[in-house]
């Protein structure tokens, strides 16, 4: 399968039997493992960019496991362009969890300052799921009527 995605982070974690695990996690926060080395630090080229992915899944041993197989620099004028569908997403993402601050704060007037880290754990989840939820459901009405 295929996917264009914002790269969020990759970490390389060492494995029980030795091996070197490389987990890369999108914008969306799934996650995807490669055990190759190249696709691994190729991947880590990629981190906060929109990248085109070639991944499989598999269940084993009750797991289910989604695999890296490829990674390349995402096709000139994809949706993760200026302009493009996907930005206006994340941009009206981050509008929402900033307008939502204070109540994901727990406080509408905070009596000190939040540390940007802080305050970027606290946003940073509700501004992923609010995008997904832009990017899977757009302007389609029928969602629209539930809401209301």
């Amino acid at each position: 399968m295929e996917a264009d995605i914002t790269v969020e982070s990759v970490k390389a974690v060492e494995s029980r039997s030795g091996n070197t695990r490389y987990v890369l996690r999108d914008s969306d926060a799934r996650e995807y493992t490669t055990f190759r080395p190249k696709i691994g630090k190729e991947a880590a080229g990629y981190e906060g960019r929109r990248a085109r992915i070639t991944f499989h899944e598999e269940e084993r041993n009750g797991f289910h496991n989604v695999y890296l197989d490829a990674i390349e620099p995402a096709p000139a004028g994809d949706a993760g362009g200026a302009g493009g569908a996907d930005t206006d997403a994340e941009e009206a993402a981050w509008t929402a969890a900033v307008e939502a601050a204070p109540w994901l704060l727990g406080e509408k007037e905070p009596e000190r300052e939040v540390p940007p880290e802080k305050l970027y754990e606290r946003l940073k989840p509700f501004k992923s799921l609010v995008a997904r939820d832009i990017r899977e459901h757009g302007d389609d009405p029928e969602v629209d009527a539930r809401r209301d």
